[in-house]
């Protein structure tokens, strides 16, 4: 296949304004996006968007999962000895910050206070650095977004971030920053490949940049997010009401993710938990020590490691790949399927044991007696936990957002990194939980009184 023909899985962050946002229209826009689109179409190759967020971006590339990671990222000797890079596109470096009306003026005085860092990122390195130099400490985050909020809600003093990425938050006029010191760790930006492979990418990549640099189309693009009428731009702050119709599509995107999700994963979980429950009842050895390993492995696992290592860490060992919501499903019903059969095999425990006796007494066999007798009754007895267990894996899908699952949580924070409205847009994702969980579980009561 010709490098023309191939259509190259591009992993991205997904808060990181201006370098890769969502804006009012759902659009994923940015420096790094109008490049990577202007040079695929100067150079004549496809590629395909993969949004995960940086950390997971660069365990995706690392497990072959992407062709290559365009996300702001900082070209540094350490990342040249995993990766190779194309020329450089942007330069910037890290740079300390405080709220407006904060009393720190300088590094200096972040001694003995706490400073917030996304981490994975130059500005992390840099502030691991200079925490000693200066007597601070840090606060570390996934995302820029929370970073932010951690300062504004007072939790840390301070922010470290690529140049630009503050300029463009400072420009909404939602967060009023102060630089201090000087940027630090000033590097270039570039796309990334792993160490040998898609070098024609690069290739192309790097003859696509140089025409739009001889074209001026390069400028536009940059002054489109970091010129002066750009940054001019001020985003009035919206009450809760317009920010829920303003952003209603993706809610409702995020919403039908988030529930279909966890009916498929919970349905796969049912089936298998009925089983490995029967298997933790069986009188055979054997199968009792084999469910209870099962059991034991799940529910000693957080579920974001078991997501990782699905997601990642497969591909990475064995080079079988899973789409994000395979991998999303697996990981749920995996984790779902070991609690669903501790439920059953409770319920099942809970029937009279005269019932299995009586059913002895008529000459019915152990598998009739436990499909026709018991478990018709520990069904209903375990009704109510496993209405419990939907909604445990139902607000589990939130976790999925390492991987790129854009449900609903997730989609808060994409909203969050173009408005910098928070309070609001939490506000929002808070009651479209509690009033699908509610309904969910109405109807759920429902059912099981008519059982």
């Amino acid at each position: 296949m010709s490098a023309q023909e191939k259509v190259y899985i591009i992993g991205t962050d997904t808060t990181y304004a201006p370098f890769e946002y969502v804006d009012e229209e759902g659009d994923f826009v940015g420096i790094d996006m109008d490049l990577l689109e202007a040079i695929a179409e100067d150079q004549g190759f496809e590629y395909e968007l993969r949004i995960l967020g940086f950390n997971a971006a660069v365990q995706a590339l690392e497990s072959n999962q992407v062709d290559g990671v365009i996300a702001g990222m900082s070209i540094t000797d350490e990342r040249k000895e995993a990766f190779d890079f194309t020329d450089p596109y942007y330069s910037s470096g890290s740079q300390f910050a405080v709220l407006e009306d904060s009393e720190v003026d300088s590094l200096e005085d972040l001694e003995g206070k706490i400073v917030a860092v996304k981490t994975g990122t130059t500005g992390f390195d840099v502030a691991t650095e200079l925490s000693e130099e200066y007597g601070f400490t840090l606060n570390v985050f996934e995302d820029s977004v929370n970073m932010y909020e951690d300062m504004q809600v007072g939790n840390s003093v301070a922010v470290v971030e690529d140049y630009p990425v503050m300029l463009y938050a400072h420009s909404t006029g939602r967060i009023r920053l102060k630089f201090i010191g000087e940027q630090q760790a000033v590097a270039d930006n570039g796309l990334a490949v792993n160490k040998g492979e898609n070098q024609e990418l690069l290739q192309m990549f790097n003859d696509g940049l140089a025409n739009l640099r001889a074209s001026g189309e390069y400028e536009e693009i940059i002054a489109r997010y970091l010129g002066e009428e750009a940054l001019e731009e001020e985003n009035k702050n919206q009450n809760i009401i317009v920010q829920f119709i303003n952003n209603l599509e993706p809610l409702m995107e995020g919403l039908w993710q988030t529930i279909w999700l966890s009916f498929v994963s919970f349905f796969i979980a049912l089936i298998f938990g009925v089983i490995i429950g029967l298997m933790r009842t069986s009188d055979v050895s054997l199968l009792n020590i084999l469910a209870q390993i099962y059991i034991d492995i799940m529910r000693g696992s957080p579920l974001i490691v078991l997501a990782f290592f699905i997601y990642f860490g497969i591909p990475q060992m064995t080079g079988l790949k899973f789409n994000a919501n395979i991998a999303g499903i697996i990981t749920l019903s995996l984790n779902a399927t070991a609690y669903i059969a501790e439920i059953v095999r409770g319920g099942i425990q809970a029937v009279n044991k005269g019932q299995v006796e009586a059913g002895k007494s008529l000459g019915l066999t152990n598998s009739i007696t436990m499909r026709r007798i018991i478990l018709p009754q520990a069904s209903k007895i375990a009704m109510p936990s496993l209405i419990n267990q939907f909604v445990i894996t139902l607000k589990d899908t939130s976790i999925l957002s390492v991987i790129g699952i854009v449900e609903l949580t997730q989609t808060g924070k994409i909203i969050i990194a173009r408005t910098y409205q928070s309070g609001s847009i939490w506000l929002i994702i808070g009651a479209m939980y509690i009033i699908l969980i509610t309904v969910l579980t109405k109807l759920s009561n429902r059912l099981e009184k008519e059982l």
